[in-house]
């Protein structure tokens, strides 16, 4: 029989590129996996972390084998972002991307005693791997642990593209009951092997068995009167192979899944097993703070079970493969689960890229298969940031095409970047589609998001749409009274979110939508609010520590359990006669006592508004709403603490003023000009940045203008040397001051273009 043996324990490691050891080094660092070398500089705030090719030793024993011909694999989970393997001096396999698990047989290098297991990983940048670029820090390392499998002459295979070799699909009936077809791949089993298939409900009774040849494994079985999977109950069969010889068990394999039936409706939205359920929930990544992506399996249910608490009833799963202990978790709470590639923001040009996406949509398909929370196989997000092209549009083709072929049971989405046409030829290839929207952080206002949405509902009636990324930054020591876009402060980002949550609400017909992010995370390129080196668009610190004010906003519209919070009680320290107090609930009445006495009660839809005037010194607060209740201390002060506001808000403020002083008396409302042989706003920024005098004007008036530090090697750099300063100005829409564009081309078209 099959035996998994962990070797989590007792790795040596170097953070040097020292080639391959012939022993077991003694002076490498002692580590335990999961480990990654960007646990601290993938978002500390240093501005950069440390991408190479380090290595991994350890001995093992050659595993017991009671019957002759048995095989020996190693087993990796996920090696971040290429990794070779070796055994006692012979390389045993290579691997390409970061996210997906993948095997070798290693029996005929092994020795019966202290064999040498070397695996240099390394999270360098190369042409033929994705992620190229992208909002997140790319961590290194084998952050999801090391096993050794060992099986039998006989086994059901354990290298096509690193599933289990077994595939099951549930598809419930009318009737009540439900036809598993079944299907496992087996290697080197002659005439005396046979397939036992076993279905058994989730108290452990068996449902369902049939007997097939090994060389003809493929089976329908009928199960009567089965428990449908949604997602309030999350129930689950477990289907069970065994590979048997006469009376003897070879080899065994598992899967769990659910009996669910799914589609998407234009017009009705997702619907699940016959019920239109609008899909509402989050995009999570699976980085903690200090732990960066080396997380347990404790860790990764941790996560899950506070995005349940939420009542989403959906996750995006981005922006690659998760781990297969978050899967399981989606599979047991009951999530709606988007699984996607990391092919983002820029398409490499290079053949060999799109040989890798395809590779990663196999590994990513075949190896989650049999998860029931999965619906949707994503392509890609936001890939226009780096243009369009013929090629582009035809490989996205392709992917869609490979995903059908490998799994028509489910259905092909895509995130675009906000500023995709409504007629672009990227429309139309996925079976539904999603945007991602940040109007009222990014650009516009947050009233924006409405009237587009039922813009493109109606130019587009035939697209099933979905809301993939809207979000803005929220830290939890920024506060005011008056919270507005690019403040960062708590109190803005609820508000967003305020509205958010009820556009969607409004519009039944999206088939879904998810917040970004569940949870702060780590982007070591960015500086944004006085945190760099983080994301902090999440409902939830990186540190899983702290619930924003946003986060509750949603438990309010999403979660069944009544419930009431008080908003603002990190800001507590207030000045002013009065100040305004937010209750959210779903309940449908609020009232609010202050110091002991009724300050008012209020009827409302989830958002409570009541204004306080505080006495001097310390104020108690309470909020009831039926039996739940909410309390807060909040203290009135002359003046508010420095901490609560950013100084870059200000100064922003007024360098915006002061940028237009440098255009003089130019007629911004003139048509802009574009002469040949200047740059102007239409040029690419890697373009600009070959003359250090228009790059520095560029990169002042992005700053400016959305706060975000563009320039060569820095920040974002990678994303955004592909766009035009023209395209961040419509992304940005009315969050530009009027003029802002004229005066940026004004200044461009005096500048001589460089030719190298």
């Amino acid at each position: 029989m099959r035996t998994i043996i962990n070797l989590n324990k007792g790795w040596r490691f170097i953070q040097k590129n020292v080639g391959l050891p012939d022993t077991l080094p003694t002076d490498w660092t002692l580590v335990d996996l999961p480990h990654t070398w960007n646990a601290v500089d993938g978002h500390d705030g240093n501005g950069n972390y440390d991408r190479g090719c380090y290595w991994y030793a350890r001995t093992f024993e050659k595993p017991d084998q009671p019957l002759a011909g048995g095989r020996i694999f190693v087993d990796i989970p996920a090696a971040g972002q290429q990794a070779t393997v070796y055994v006692n001096g012979k390389e045993v396999c290579y691997h390409e991307g970061g996210y997906s698990t993948f095997r070798a047989d290693i029996t005929d290098v092994c020795k019966e005693k202290d064999n040498l297991l070397v695996i240099a990983c390394s999270n360098e940048n190369k042409s033929s791997v994705y992620p190229q670029s992208a909002d997140f820090t790319f961590y290194g390392g084998l952050y999801r642990g090391v096993n050794l499998i060992s099986v039998p002459d006989a086994h059901f295979e354990l290298n096509y593209w690193g599933s289990n070799g077994l595939k099951v699909t549930a598809e419930p009936k009318q009737c009540g009951g439900a036809v598993f077809e079944l299907e496992s791949w087996v290697v080197d089993a002659d005439d005396n092997f046979t397939v036992f298939y076993q279905v058994c409900d989730a108290q452990g009774k068996e449902v369902g068995y049939c007997v097939r040849p090994a060389n003809s494994t493929g089976v329908k079985l009928y199960v009567p009167d089965v428990v449908l999977w949604d997602c309030d109950n999350p129930y689950l069969y477990t289907v069970t192979a065994t590979l048997q010889r006469r009376n003897e068990a070879y080899d065994t394999v598992c899967a769990r899944v659910g009996v669910r039936s799914f589609s998407c409706d234009p017009d009705k939205g997702f619907i699940l097993n016959g019920v239109p359920t609008p899909l509402r929930g989050v995009s999570r990544h699976q980085d903690m703070l200090y732990k960066g992506n080396a997380l347990t399996r404790e860790d990764h249910y941790q996560d899950a079970r506070i995005i349940k608490e939420l009542g989403a009833n959906t996750i995006r799963l981005a922006h690659y493969q998760h781990s297969q202990d978050f899967y399981d978790a989606c599979d047991e709470l009951g999530f709606i689960v988007w699984a996607e590639i990391p092919f983002i923001s820029v398409m490499n040009q290079d053949p060999a890229a799109h040989q890798n996406c395809i590779t990663q949509m196999k590994e990513l398909i075949l190896q989650n298969y049999n998860h029931s929370s999965i619906c949707f196989w994503g392509v890609s997000n936001e890939i226009l940031i780096g243009g369009i092209s013929e090629q582009l549009v035809e490989n996205h083709k392709e992917l869609n095409a490979l995903c059908k072929e490998l799994d028509p049971t489910r259905l092909t989405t895509i995130a675009h970047v906000s500023m995709t046409p409504i007629d672009s030829p990227v429309h139309n290839i996925t079976d539904v589609e999603s945007y991602n929207h940040y109007f009222g952080w990014y650009g516009g206002k947050m009233e924006d998001n409405g009237p587009w949405l039922d813009n493109f509902h109606k130019a587009h009636p035939e697209i099933c749409l979905g809301v993939s990324e809207y979000g803005c930054e929220g830290i939890i020591t920024y506060h005011g009274p008056n919270p507005a876009c690019k403040d960062y402060s708590e109190e803005y980002q609820a508000l967003y979110h305020e509205h958010m949550a009820k556009v969607l609400d409004e519009r039944p017909w999206l088939w879904s939508s998810h917040v970004w992010n569940m949870f702060d995370f780590g982007c070591a390129a960015r500086n944004e609010g006085g945190v760099a080196g983080r994301n902090n668009k999440g409902l939830v610190t990186i540190d899983r520590n702290t619930k924003k004010d946003s986060y509750y906003i949603y438990k309010a519209y999403w979660n069944k359990e009544p419930m009431v919070h008080l908003c603002g009680k990190r800001y507590a320290q207030r000045a002013g006669e009065t100040t305004q107090i937010r209750v959210y609930s779903n309940q449908p009445t609020v009232s609010l006592f202050v110091n002991g006495e009724l300050n008012a009660v209020q009827t409302a839809n989830k958002v409570f508004v009541f204004e306080v005037a505080l006495k001097e010194g310390f104020n108690i607060l309470l909020a009831v709403a039926g039996a739940c209740k909410d309390s807060m201390t909040l203290e009135k002060v002359d003046k508010e603490p420095d901490i609560y506001v950013l100084p870059e808000v200000n100064e922003r403020a007024e360098g915006v003023a002061n940028w237009f002083k440098l255009v003089g008396d130019l007629d911004l409302k003139a048509p802009m000009e574009f002469p040949e042989g200047k740059y102007s706003i239409r040029c690419k920024m890697e373009e600009i940045a070959e003359c250090p005098e228009a790059m520095d004007i560029v990169a002042k008036a992005i700053k400016l203008a959305t706060n975000m530090d563009v320039r060569p090697g820095v920040g974002m750099w990678d994303m955004m040397k592909a766009m035009a300063p023209e395209g961040m100005v419509k992304m940005a829409g009315n969050m530009m001051p009027d003029g802002f564009a004229e005066s940026l081309n004004a200044q461009l078209i005096k500048i001589d273009k460089i030719h190298k």
